[in-house]
């Protein structure tokens, strides 16, 4: 049944486009030629294939869009889709004019510390890169480790941390390779556009998922992560976190007054946020779903939909959550993981997948791929993602599956080495 509402929805994957089809409205999707699929060409009322992350290519296809269709809202639900449509919805008077500004500050992570600092919020030591002197200045007033990452990247792509004094000029090599380039993995759609030094944040790392509505902050979940201090990868998610009840408060109440300061007042949001020896410090955020299967992870736990609130809200078609899920069961993901080398077999995976207790499961690799040192999430081989009644239960199994259920065998890299020599 049609609303007689159309979307202009800026790139996102096929669950995106599902869920707005469901809604009954008509769906205008500009989509990026490297990320169209053959349901996207099917489902889409109209569909315009385009660099979205081109303003003067995308603004005048926009431009025809609405004036052709008329638009309702412009919504994106992905990362690289967000700046676009929030500028689209300022310039077509759709948003309350802000939306651009907001989007800005929490893709570029400069812009967030600055903002965050000029109203008293907890931010860690913070500073731009511009030279190979300034890696050394940073290191004497914030001492060691510390952290260097894009401006405005995702997935954990270009991290780098210093160790000491020492390890300098191996950071600065890296940051040189990488500054200016695109991103390289996983997807090329980012620009690797300055980099950005903090002081490192000890504690445990969680992240919260939320849904803003009208300015009011409704937390759906906390997400517990496993993560390394080796790499910058992240091995798996669980939600409900496994903490106590003051701690998930205190970590809510930051995010809540974090998203409050930072302008966002509608849709999902996505914050990475440290537990640390000083209180709650926010790593980062993001005006979207999170990813890592995280959105299945919730919805297995709560019962809530976030992808289908992303969709509806803002077509005004959906009421406002009023206070956060309980939840009623518990879910969990882990990444699959191997020693680097050449894969020479993969088995395990359609097994996995059949059980009813398993979400989802799927590999990436096939034999005569090659597995990269684990550095960011793009050196992932693939996940699991099941629920059970609980989160220990959850990724006891989760765990159990990856470990001994899902086969790939690797040669490693230096034994393929010596056969190439020989």
């Amino acid at each position: 049944m049609s609303t007689g509402r159309t979307v202009l929805l800026i790139g996102g994957v096929d669950a995106h486009l599902e869920r707005f089809k469901a809604l009954g409205v008509t769906v205008v999707l500009i989509q990026h030629p490297d990320k169209v699929t053959g349901y996207q060409t099917r489902a889409a009322d109209v569909l315009l294939v385009v660099d979205y992350t081109d303003w003067d290519v995308v603004r005048p296809f926009a431009e025809a869009a609405r004036a052709v269709y008329g638009v309702d809202a412009v919504v994106s639900l992905t990362e690289p889709g967000l700046n676009p449509a929030s500028r689209l919805g300022d310039l077509f008077g759709l948003t309350d004019g802000r939306r651009h500004e907001v989007s800005r500050r929490m893709r570029d992570k400069w812009l967030m510390r600055r903002h965050l600092a000029e109203r008293g919020l907890p931010v860690p030591h913070t500073a731009l890169v511009t030279d190979r002197a300034s890696l050394d200045a940073f290191g004497e007033r914030a001492g060691y480790p510390f952290v260097l990452k894009p401006v405005s990247t995702t997935a954990g792509f270009g991290l780098v941390r210093a160790e000491s004094p020492e390890d300098l000029d191996r950071v600065w090599a890296r940051v040189r390779e990488l500054d200016g380039g695109r991103t390289d993995r996983g997807s090329t759609m980012f620009t690797v556009d300055g980099y950005l030094m903090e002081s490192y944040i000890d504690g445990p790392e969680f992240s919260v998922e939320a849904l803003s509505f009208a300015g009011r902050h409704v937390v759906v979940a906390v997400t517990e992560k496993l993560t390394s201090e080796e790499h910058f990868a992240e091995l798996g998610h669980a939600v409900p976190a496994r903490l106590p009840g003051a701690d998930r408060q205190r970590l809510t109440a930051a995010v809540e007054e974090f998203l409050t300061a930072m302008g966002v007042t509608d849709g999902p949001s996505h914050t990475e946020i440290r537990l640390s020896s000083r209180g709650p410090v926010v790593i980062e955020s993001h005006n979207r779903l999170g990813g890592g299967n995280i959105v299945e992870l919730v919805e297995a736990a709560y019962g809530i939909d976030m992808v289908a609130y992303g969709a509806a809200w803002p077509l005004g078609l959906t009421d406002p959550l009023t206070s956060p899920p309980e939840a009623k069961g518990a879910a969990a993901m882990r990444a699959v993981l191997r020693e680097p080398g050449t894969v020479t077999s993969v088995s395990g995976v359609e097994e996995v997948r059949a059980r009813p207790d398993v979400l989802a499961a799927q590999v990436s690799v096939r034999p005569g791929d090659t597995v990269r040192p684990l550095r960011d999430n793009w050196d992932r081989l693939g996940s699991v993602v099941v629920t059970a009644g609980d989160t220990d239960a959850a990724v006891e199994l989760c765990e159990r599956l990856v470990r001994e259920a899902i086969r790939i065998d690797v040669e490693p890299a230096a034994a393929a080495a010596r056969a190439r020599a020989a």
